[in-house]
Order: C-alpha cells, then structure tokens, then sequence
C-alpha cells in the first residue's frame, strides 16, 4: 500500500516549432488538456504497476477537477482521500514543447488549499502504508506535517524535492529517501554532489535524466545506467521514476534493483506524450528489461 500526498494539476500541452521569445507571439502546432500534477503523476506512475495507492490532495469544484478525479478511479486508486475547494480552482501547468524539450508554468490552485485537518483526515490512510510518497507543489507546512505523521507511525517515505525551493534541509532526518534531480540538489545543498551523496548515504538519489541516477551505498558511489531510447516527451519522466522506485522498494527490491528497474520504467514513460500517457504496466517494464522490447 503506498499513499500518496501531493499536488493534481490538468496540464495544458502546446506543441510548437520554436519557444516564443520576449514579447513574441507565434503559432502553435497542437493543443492537449492532459491530467497531471506531480502527485497524481506519481500515484498513476505506482498504480498502473500494480501498487495499491490512494492519493491525498485537493481539487477544485470544476470541470478539470472532476475529470482528474475519474481519470484515478479509471487507474484504481483509492479516492476518498480526495477533498474538494470551494474557493479555489483545480491546479494547471501550462506546458510548452518544442524539440523534445518542455518549459513549464504551475498554477497550483486548490493544491495550496491541502491543509493540515485534511491530512488528520487521511491519517489512517497513511498510517497503513508501506511507504508515503510526497513532492512539494503543496503548502510548505502541510509537506511538514505529513513527514510528521508519517515519523509518528513508522512509516517510511520518498521525497521528490520538486519544487526545489520548497525544500526544507531539516526534513533530511526524517525522510527516507529523496530523490532530486541535478539541478534541485545543486539548489538544495549548494556543495558538490559526491560530497552531498557521501553525507547521505542510500538516502540521497540524484537522478540523471537519461544517464540514470546515482546514490553513495555507504562504502561506493553507486551510478545505476539509464536506457538509451528516443523522447518524445519528457514531462513526466520524473514522476514515472519515483512512482516506480517506490513500487519497487515497497515489493522487497535492494536500492540498486529498484532504481534500474525506475531507470527502465522512466525510459518506457517519455516514449509516448503527456505525463501520464507513457506511464509503463509492470509487463511493459520487464519486457524492456529482458531485451524484449
């Protein structure tokens, strides 16, 4: 059981030729509304591997709202964790891609609205999970507050450092795992990553994009090599790795395991568009794995 806590946006995908420059208007290719948001990114990425995962955020009273709330009940994830703004619209990101590169804009919305009282809410939820999986395009303290909850009851938890500047360095104590990218622990830590990786050991998990990820196991420094494919959209790479480490922590692997299988998995996911579309089955990934695929 894996509970998620984060952030539901519906992404607003424009495909285009070039990125506009300062004050420049130009046309567009393609335009898709695509469920996402970092949360409910990861809960699907965990969900469509076969974890079962019930994801905690907040919604507007919208269209979009009620679109992503079906599109995880299509995903099997438990939903009453759920909570509805009356003040406040459902979370966009607006997503601008062009050469398989992406610029994005979030307007978190009724996300900000995630409290501390809706996490009590939810607090047997998390109280029975194997692991709790949180990023930071939610209120800084309500980010707090479950690592709190999650240290209350034993309960382990991954952190996706997203956005960096939300990031509090005191949390490292309490979490289990985090796993940034290059540049949020350049941002987090502001020291050279072999030293970062050193003070954290099988704790810290720099991720590479397409290189793969490191991590220092206590004695080594770990590089687990990524998969070589071609993108064609690398929005929810990220979110498809953490979904799929913490499936594959919570089903017994040893750290390198898990993230060369989240490698694989996240090579799978940037393979078809929007964040969600390419998110791997377990089969998908195990194909890929034995050179099937």
């Amino acid at each position: 059981m894996i509970t998620v806590i984060g952030s539901l946006n519906m992404d607003l995908v424009v495909q285009m030729n070039a990125f506009p420059k300062q004050g420049e208007t130009i046309l567009g290719n393609s335009f898709q509304t695509v469920p996402g948001g970092k949360g409910a990114n990861q809960a699907v990425a965990a969900a469509r591997l076969g974890s079962e995962v019930a994801m905690v955020g907040c919604l507007g009273d919208d269209h979009f709202g009620e679109t992503l709330h079906a599109v995880l009940q299509q995903e099997q994830i438990q939903t009453d964790t759920l909570v509805k703004s009356n003040s406040a619209p459902t979370g966009i990101a607006n997503i601008l891609i062009y050469n398989n590169d992406n610029r994005i804009v979030v307007v978190p919305g009724a996300n900000y609205e995630l409290s501390l009282s809706h996490l009590e809410a939810s607090k047997d939820w998390i109280q029975k999970s194997h692991l709790v999986i949180i990023q930071l395009e939610i209120p800084k303290e309500t980010t707090a507050y479950a690592i709190h909850l999650c240290k209350e009851a034993g309960v382990p938890v991954l952190l996706n450092p997203a956005p960096a500047a939300n990031f509090d360095v005191q949390w490292m104590e309490d979490i289990t795992y985090l796993t940034p990218n290059e540049t949020e622990c350049a941002e987090i830590f502001n020291e050279p990553v072999d030293q970062i990786l050193e003070k954290y050991p099988n704790k810290l998990i720099v991720t590479l994009g397409s290189d793969g990820a490191r991590y220092f196991d206590g004695y080594y420094p770990i590089h687990v090599p990524g998969y070589m494919t071609t993108a064609v959209d690398t929005t929810g790479a990220g979110d498809t790795f953490n979904g799929a480490l913490a499936y594959a922590l919570v089903e017994g692997q040893s750290l390198d395991e898990a993230v060369y299988f989240a490698n694989i998995a996240a090579s799978l996911s940037v393979e078809k568009l929007g964040a969600q579309g390419g998110m791997p089955t377990l089969e998908a990934v195990y194909a890929r794995m034995a050179g099937l695929e």
